[in-house]
């Protein structure tokens, strides 16, 4: 049976998996161990670890009650990662996916559950080489992750939308603003939670999935949002990795203000329609970003995913005033009436420049010295 361990309601932690770059032509280099074993000799306390191939790594924040203090901790952990990276003559960026590296050049991190994974979902292993922001989201009790787990389903198209920065994949334009999320897609346990009611029913369902032999443990299931029993949150995983440093704590705080909304006010209103629309909402984001069209299926109505966000932000004010979170509240809504994405500034450097490199390099700089000029 899985425990799920209580914690602190809406403290917060993301991770965010990063490009490890070469400094010739910024495709992707092998270069995590050599990173590690640099940050390794220094005496840090941060969680920087290696992820499924060797061209990424993850890095990932304490527990945090807001994002002012989890912006900080992001700096410190990026100017210990620059600093090794620039001795190693090595470039780090964000992004939801590199430009132009090929899947069948990347080679599986040894690590037992990744040359697992490899085993088990051949090509599609490597073809993860993408790189996501998750958002946690701590929980008082199981019963709770699982409506919030629900509640924010809704919203998965604005973090889509917000984040989106993989308009390149494999050296072409998908015309998508994130094409990220098709990688994601690809694995078989991907997609949603299903409409259990309470951790209780959550139980039976994972205990039968374990007894037919279709998982083993939570990190089996790729869903967009799931409960992570074992720290006791909500951990939505749809978010690209954003190209600066600033916007994961601004989508941190925006979920922060949601689950504050969903737990305050006890909402419970699982129903099966309410994920009738859910695939067709999340492909409008992926593919439009903020002019993608969302789909209310109870009410029967129809809004742009723009309107449809500044409606949420402005109904969060007070969430944002008890969180003192009301600067990035306004942070939000200025970058949401611009328009203002990472893949369309990716796009303008690349009409440029016509050099998915220079596209790279660019992105290098914005993340590693928050240069965007």
């Amino acid at each position: 049976m899985l425990e799920f361990n209580n914690s602190t309601p809406l403290t917060l932690g993301v991770e965010l998996e990063l490009m490890i770059v070469n400094r010739r032509d910024y495709n992707l280099t092998r270069g995590s161990d050599d990173l590690l074993l640099l940050i390794d000799r220094q005496a840090h306390g941060y969680d920087i670890k290696p992820e499924i191939t060797q061209g990424m790594i993850e890095i990932g924040t304490a527990i945090h009650h807001g994002s002012a203090s989890m912006l900080q901790e992001l700096q410190a952990i990026r100017q210990l990662l620059v600093q090794s990276a620039e001795k190693l003559n090595l470039g780090l960026a964000g992004g939801g996916s590199h430009p132009f590296q090929h899947w069948s050049e990347q080679q599986i991190y040894p690590k037992e559950r990744y040359q697992l994974v490899s085993e088990l979902y051949g090509y599609l292993a490597k073809q993860f080489t993408v790189y996501g922001q998750h958002i946690h989201i701590g929980c008082p009790d199981g019963d709770s992750a699982i409506r919030l787990s629900h509640y924010l389903a809704r919203y998965i198209p604005h973090f889509i939308a917000l984040s989106a920065s993989s308009p390149f994949y494999q050296g072409m334009d998908t015309l998508f603003q994130t094409s990220r999320l098709t990688s994601v897609n690809a694995f078989p346990l991907s997609g949603c939670m299903p409409g259990v009611e309470n951790w209780e029913q959550f139980n039976d369902y994972f205990q039968g999935m374990a007894r037919l032999g279709i998982v083993a443990s939570m990190k089996d299931f790729y869903w967009d949002i799931r409960p992570k029993p074992e720290y006791g949150t909500v951990e939505i995983r749809i978010c690209d990795t954003p190209l600066d440093i600033v916007t994961p704590t601004l989508l941190a705080a925006y979920a922060q203000m949601l689950a504050r909304c969903c737990l305050e006010e006890a909402w419970q209103d699982i129903r099966p329609e309410r994920y009738l629309t859910y695939s067709y909402n999340r492909f409008q984001a992926c593919r439009f970003g903020f002019d993608g069209v969302l789909v209310d299926g109870t009410a029967g109505t129809q809004s742009s995913l723009q309107e449809d966000l500044l409606h949420t932000l402005g109904s969060l004010q007070t969430h944002a005033a008890a969180l003192d979170c009301e600067a990035e509240l306004a942070a939000l809504r200025e970058r949401t009436l611009k328009r203002q994405s990472d893949s369309q500034w990716l796009r303008e450097i690349y009409r440029e420049s016509g050099s998915l490199s220079e596209v790279v390099r660019r992105q290098s700089a914005c993340w590693m010295h928050d240069q965007r000029h």
